[in-house]
């Protein structure tokens, strides 16, 4: 067939064209160019020697042409608009259930900005879809090559603009958040005949005009089903109209105009060297495209074009992983911004379709559905065998009248009802008498001969809809499982990444059908079955891995020396098959990935000393690897010496507590890190605290963290080899000015013997005497409750002063104090208010009848020594004096050291002022006080 063969043929059409174009416009220039160009668009492409079958995503009446088309010529290649670089996956495809998405992932990117990572692709496959019935011939058909020709996936993000992230878009179509799009996550969306216009006005004209609500909608209204019975020259013709019609009426200077440009370039390009390298006859191929790249007016067009190839980039060093993930039609709906169940209802119509027109499809299940029906024969068209102008007759046909299919409207209103029943609503015969002739009514406004699946949905809403939903599905959601249902796919075993068939034969012991999407109960006796032990240990990791649902620990946890004799668990790892997939791109084996994130986790650029100490938790717990644990323990000691703020100091001292403990209990000695780490932390706190506790951006419990680090690790610091006088340098050089910071360090001062209690009791009660400071007296109070951090022996004290303040303070005073007091305590330290609570339970007395004669220990004056008492001291005194004479050297050597020269007394002759060592230690009690505090921070 020659072009002016084809010129010829259209040439009335567009002669008719043009005059409505004057007729209507009254001047043929700009809509008489537009007309006459659509026409023009098609003569070219039925002229070209290389076939080309124009598609819509998703379309059953492409489908079905494409099953006539495949039976009746046979070709021995297929092009497809597919990225090239997934090809290798489609092999796989007889393995799974429909639909499935091919998917193309990086997470190690090169060449693209960091914070488009991770880059994904998915291109989903669902059975009434012409991409895969040809997918499906050529892999059943010996002899037949399949070529996709699209750009790579490296290539749909090289050609994406820059200033925008990528994660969430489409990149054929409308953009879709990643809570919207379902299985595929944030991936992008390649299709196969993306057809909508691209003019936002005339997309709205035509919703209009057709009294329809989506496009979806009006697509299958006024172009999926004149089509379905449409031969194969019409449908050409009339698709390759459409996709010129949306290519001439879009906005002009559209980034996206040239990358589909570029996209035609490209396949063309890949077309023309596999010809030339195959040496196929152009005859015995056919070339598969959306409908809008079949009007395309690129220089590469065609195989008698004379441009020069299009110039292909290499691809950037980014590491991309490929596999099958499962899809749904929901997730193909919110996807590409499709029309909820519109997806669903195409499957439904293939199937009428397939079954109304005896059609055998071709399907991947093993064997080749190749043979038609007997008694139907169809011809192959010789390639030179002038086509007629089928596209002028379909124009100008009215539409075709398809009476009221009575018997399948009435089923779905009685399964609706029936439906609607089982979902809590109080629907009757009567609502299916009235969803019937509503639907009728609906499609008589509509225009329509009949009513379509959209004209019934609508109906069963006006009619069963109540003003409330009363379970979690409404009345629309019912009609879309009505009429096929989100059907979701899966992927076979075979097919799986050898990851996660390494998980299933691994939780095989189980004896459960993990691929099913139901949630399944585990239960896991370990003491009476150790095997299941390694199961265990496995869960427990894809816990870590997986999406907190897909792997759920109903009874039992796993912490630092402690593994629980019985398990239960809820898993859904078919329900989050895609997860497990997208393990299986980062290693072979779980272990091997969990190593590796923990590894990344430490050495980011967000990384921490909280994080790294995380990590070697993570490490024990589910690895048990001492290499790893000596790696990150080692990276940990790094980040804490390197970091400048003290944001995660609670977060630190809370971890390096726990596996301190957990070292001590399980080994003889601590690990090098671990000491490097006390070390460091005691000279890094130091160095910060004077800053930190200054500073108004650090809060009062990462102070509290830093010196309760400081305290509490100060006896393993030193006897490592640092020095205490870091510490006092530290806390004399702090000045705070907040008042719980003012608090705090008061509390330490303490700790450190340079504030005595009776001090620090006669600063608080100043502060309550002084009626400027009573309202920030809570603050005060803040600081006392995150010392007992640090100093959890200050807790009497603190019960001490908060009831001196309740007891001393008016009623003016304390009632909007309280309110004060209560926020600050939850805001600030909840976690240590049950300490406090405990501390005034032991103080305070445990009936309410002995309240009234209750004195506070800290009012109470001591009575006065009894005889009794005065003997039971003496006593003691003797046994003193006894164990001295027995062992005079320690005595005679202080003396020597003091320049005593005095002798012993007699044994038999008592001294002439028995208690004048106790009046002068009484007189001088700072020597006692600080001999005391040095036996009781070495004990």
């Amino acid at each position: 067939m020659t072009a002016s063969t084809v010129a010829g043929t259209f040439g009335a059409l567009r002669e008719q064209l043009t005059d409505a174009a004057t007729a209507f416009a009254g001047s043929p220039d700009a809509l008489g160019a537009i007309l006459a160009g659509m026409v023009d668009d098609v003569d070219r492409a039925l002229g070209e020697r290389l076939e080309i079958f124009p598609v819509c995503h998703h379309s059953p009446a492409s489908a079905l042409a494409m099953v006539r088309r495949l039976r009746a010529k046979q070709p021995r290649v297929i092009y497809l608009e597919l990225c090239e670089d997934l090809q290798p996956l489609l092999a796989e495809l007889h393995n799974c259930r429909l639909p499935v998405a091919v998917q193309a992932f990086a997470s190690e990117l090169s060449g693209f900005p960091a914070d488009w990572g991770p880059l994904s692709v998915v291109a989903p496959i669902t059975e009434a879809s012409a991409e895969y019935q040809a997918i499906a011939y050529t892999l059943e058909t010996p002899g037949v090559e399949l070529v996709l020709v699209d750009r790579s996936t490296d290539h749909v993000f090289q050609w994406s603009p820059r200033a925008q992230p990528t994660g969430a878009s489409s990149a054929n179509g409308p953009t879709a958040t990643a809570a919207d799009s379902g299985l595929h996550g944030d991936a992008v969306g390649v299709e196969i005949g993306d057809l909508r216009p691209r003019f936002a006005e005339l997309e709205a004209y035509l919703l209009h005009h057709g009294k329809v609500r989506h496009w979806s909608e009006w697509w299958d209204q006024y172009v999926e089903r004149p089509l379905a019975d449409a031969d194969h020259d019409t449908y050409r013709q009339v698709m390759v109209l459409i996709g010129s019609l949306f290519r001439r009426l879009r906005p002009a200077g559209a980034d996206r105009l040239d990358r589909d440009e570029d996209r035609e370039r490209y396949m063309w390009t890949r077309m023309r060297q596999h010809l030339a390298v195959s040496g196929v006859d152009p005859a015995d191929c056919l070339y598969v495209c959306g409908a809008f790249h079949a009007a395309s007016r690129v220089e590469q067009f065609g195989l008698g074009s004379t441009a020069d190839d299009f110039e292909i980039t290499p691809r950037t060093d980014t590491r991309w992983r490929y596999g099958l993930i499962p899809s749904s039609h929901s997730a193909i709906e919110a996807q590409f911004g499709l029309a909820p169940g519109s997806v669903s209802i195409a499957a439904a119509t293939w199937t009428k379709e397939v079954r109304r027109h005896g059609l055998s499809p071709y399907r991947l299940d093993g064997h080749a559905v190749v043979q038609q029906r007997r008694g139907r024969t169809t011809t192959v068209p010789s390639p030179t065998a002038p086509v007629g102008d089928r596209l002028s007759g379909f124009l100008a046909a009215p539409p075709q009248l398809d009476g009221l299919d009575e018997a399948e409207l009435r089923g779905w209103c009685v399964d609706i009802v029936r439906l609607a029943r089982r979902n809590g609503y109080l629907a009757s015969t009567a609502d299916a008498i009235a969803v019937f002739e509503t639907s009728v009514l609906l499609a008589g406004l509509r225009n329509r001969a009949r009513p379509t699946p959209y004209d019934f949905a609508d109906a069963a809403v006006t009619c069963i809809e109540k003003d409330v939903v009363p379970g979690r599905r409404d009345v629309r959601r019912l009609c879309e499982i009505l009429l096929g249902g989100d059907r979701i796919g899966q992927v076979g075993y075979d097919a799986l990444p050898p990851l996660a068939r390494d998980v299933l034969d691994r939780l095989e012991p189980l004896g459960l059908a993990l691929e099913k999407r139901t949630v399944q109960r585990a239960l896991l006796d370990l003491s009476a079955e150790p095997a299941l032990a390694r199961c265990s240990d496995l869960l427990w990791i894809l816990r870590h891995l997986l999406p907190p649902a897909a792997v759920r620990p109903i009874m039992g946890e796993r912490r630092l020396g402690h593994r629980s004799v019985q398990e239960s668990w809820d898993l859904a790892l078919g329900r989050h098959q895609r997860s497990l997939i997208e393990l299986g791109y980062e290693g072979v084996t779980v272990e091997q990935v969990l190593e590796q994130r923990l590894r990344r986790a430490v050495r980011g650029p967000d990384a921490t000393a909280a994080g790294a100490l995380a990590a070697v938790e993570d490490a024990i717990r589910l690895l048990d690897s001492p290499r790893l644990v000596d790696e990150l323990g080692t990276r940990a000691v790094e980040l804490l010496a390197a970091a400048r703020t003290v944001d995660d100091a609670p977060d630190v001292l809370r971890r390096i507590r726990r596996l301190l403990a957990h070292h001590r209990a399980t080994a003889p000695t601590l690990p090098a890190w671990c000491e490097a780490f006390v070390t460091t932390g005691y000279a890094h706190y130091c160095t910060l605290l004077p800053t930190a506790i200054a500073s108004d951006e650090t809060d009062v419990r990462q102070v509290g963290a830093m010196l309760g680090f400081l305290f509490s690790m100060e006896g393993l610091a030193l006897s490592l080899g640092c020095d205490r006088s870091q510490l006092e340098l530290a806390v004399a050089q702090s000045h705070p000015t907040a008042p719980a910071k003012v608090a705090l360090l008061w509390a330490g001062r303490h700790q450190l013997g340079l504030l005595s209690a009776a001090e620090l009791r006669a600063r608080c009660a100043e502060l309550l005497a002084n009626p400027l400071v009573v309202p920030a007296f809570p603050q005060y109070l803040a600081g006392f409750v995150h010392a007992l951090e640090p100093v959890p022996g200050l807790a009497p004290f603190v019960v001490e002063t908060m009831s001196t303040a309740f007891a001393q303070l008016p009623d003016p005073v304390l009632l909007p104090w309280l309110p004060t007091l209560i926020t600050t305590l939850r805001d600030q330290g909840p976690e240590l208010v049950p300490l406090l609570i405990r501390e005034a339970g032991r103080t305070f007395p445990e009936a309410l009848p002995e309240l009234d004669a209750w004195v506070p220990p800290w009012v109470a004056s001591p009575p006065p020594a009894r005889v009794d008492d005065q003997r039971a001291v003496a006593a003691p005194q003797r046994q003193v004096n006894v164990l001295l004479r027995t062992h005079p050297e320690a005595v005679d050597a202080i003396s020597g050291l003091l320049g005593y020269d005095g002798g012993w007394l007699p044994a038999d002759e008592s001294p002439a002022d028995p208690n004048g060592a106790a009046a002068l230690l009484a007189r001088h009690p700072d020597t006692v006080d600080a001999v005391t505090a040095l036996l009781i921070r070495q004990a």
